[in-house]
């Protein structure tokens, strides 16, 4: 307590500049993402994990493993995906918007109840089409109600397809009643959401508990600076989408009160950032030179590590962007590119598919970054790590078919 306070007194009255290593590290320290598992995986780890960085995106690609498994997997290593579906159907986790669609825990309910509440969530269009169809929005309701958990397609309709505005009505009613509040997502089938009613699914639940909307963002604003070990502004904002006016008044009186602290990164665009008080200890570390950071894992472009990419270009000096979207003429990289993470650093990227059937992990191309040093060291924990990534999903064999430098892929196989 005493090192701490020392600690406290020394940002406040040094100015304290942090040089960009250092920070990279409190970075990745803040969201597991510093050192190897020491343990092999239990289940309390997958919620301790989504604990710590509060938001696991969902997404329905499953080129390799999706998303929420593979965001896991980085920071766990080998475990079961089953154990994420388990603590959703017990009631540990929710789903609802944050930065994307993800998986919360339920302690956090309250806040994002606020945000529901206040209307403050989904597309003024969806919305639209609700006040236009509200005996839609009934009938789906009661139909729930009589007949228990639904999925989408429980319902039948010969047009569903492409954006919203070409889903079943059905499909629209559940997307708006979820995002309204009425409905929540139980659990997954095959990765296809169980809805029913709010009241099933939180029988305890009782609007008077909700914060107010002060409360609630000054709630989003601690978290996400504690999740992301240190943060400017404008990163503040961006990791649960929150309003960029609101952050910048909060963060000055969060300051004042000592539940963040400001520093400042040394680098060509030096800027002043924050970090939270549970972090000082990581700062101090970071400080004596005692944070080391032995981790090489591929990450999913979804990671909240690099989630925010002009984040991710000011902290890590590597410039990605997910090309999937892209039409292939466009792509430099690749359809599903995963950064790789060496011992702090991102030093290159792979373009990674898994064919189950075969039980092969393609890496169609892998590239280091100019300034990466393909080490026997390097060679040696990215053969492992791509292996592991591998059998963790079940398939047996790697293959690379191309690397730069070229001789790179004959030093993995």
């Amino acid at each position: 307590m005493e090192n701490q306070e020392r600690l406290v007194k020394k940002v406040f009255m040094e100015n304290i500049i942090i040089d960009i290593n250092a920070a990279r590290k409190i970075a990745l320290a803040s969201q597991g993402l510093l050192l190897d598992p020491t343990a092999v995986a239990q289940k309390s780890d997958v919620a301790a994990a989504i604990r710590r960085i509060h938001a696991l995106q969902i997404d329905t690609i499953n080129v390799v493993a999706r998303a929420p498994y593979h965001i896991l997997w980085s920071r766990l290593g080998a475990f079961s995906p089953a154990w994420l579906d388990e603590h959703h159907a017990e009631g540990h986790l929710f789903e609802y918007w944050a930065h994307a669609a993800c998986f919360l825990p339920i302690e956090d309910y309250p806040v994002y109840r606020r945000m529901m509440l206040d209307d403050r969530v989904g597309w003024d269009n969806i919305k639209q089409w609700a006040g236009e169809n509200e005996q839609i929005l009934t009938n789906v309701l009661d139909y729930i109600r009589l007949n228990g958990p639904v999925k989408s397609s429980d319902f039948k309709s010969d047009h569903e397809g492409g954006g919203w505005w070409n889903w079943k009505s059905e499909k629209v009613a559940l997307e708006y009643l979820f995002t309204r509040g009425d409905l929540m997502v139980s659990k997954r089938e095959k990765f296809q959401r169980v809805y029913d009613l709010r009241e099933r699914v939180l029988p305890n639940w009782h609007d008077e508990d909700v914060p107010s909307y002060e409360e609630a963002i000054k709630s989003q604003v601690l978290k996400a600076i504690q999740a992301l070990g240190i943060a400017r502004e404008d990163w503040v904002a961006k990791y649960f989408y929150l309003p960029q006016k609101k952050v910048a008044e909060l963060l000055p009186m969060l300051a004042e009160d000592q539940e963040i602290f400001p520093v400042e990164v040394d680098g060509p665009n030096q800027k002043q950032a924050y970090l939270h008080k549970n972090t000082l200890p990581t700062l101090a570390q970071a400080l004596n030179g005692s944070l080391i950071a032995n981790k090489t894992t591929l990450l999913s472009p979804f990671d909240p590590l690099i989630s925010d990419r002009s984040r991710t270009k000011a902290l890590f000096d590597f410039d990605y962007t997910i090309e999937c979207y892209l039409p292939a003429a466009k792509r430099k990289y690749g359809y599903f590119v995963l950064p790789i993470l060496h011992n702090g650093q991102l030093i290159g990227r792979l373009d990674a598919k898994a064919w189950r059937k075969e039980k092969l992990l393609e890496i169609i191309k892998l590239y280091l970054e100019p300034n990466a040093e393909p080490s026997d060291e390097l060679i040696a924990a990215l053969s492992s790590t791509l292996q592991n990534f591998a059998h963790w999903q079940g398939l047996d064999n790697v293959k690379i078919a191309w690397s730069e430098p070229d001789y790179l892929k004959e030093g993995l196989s």
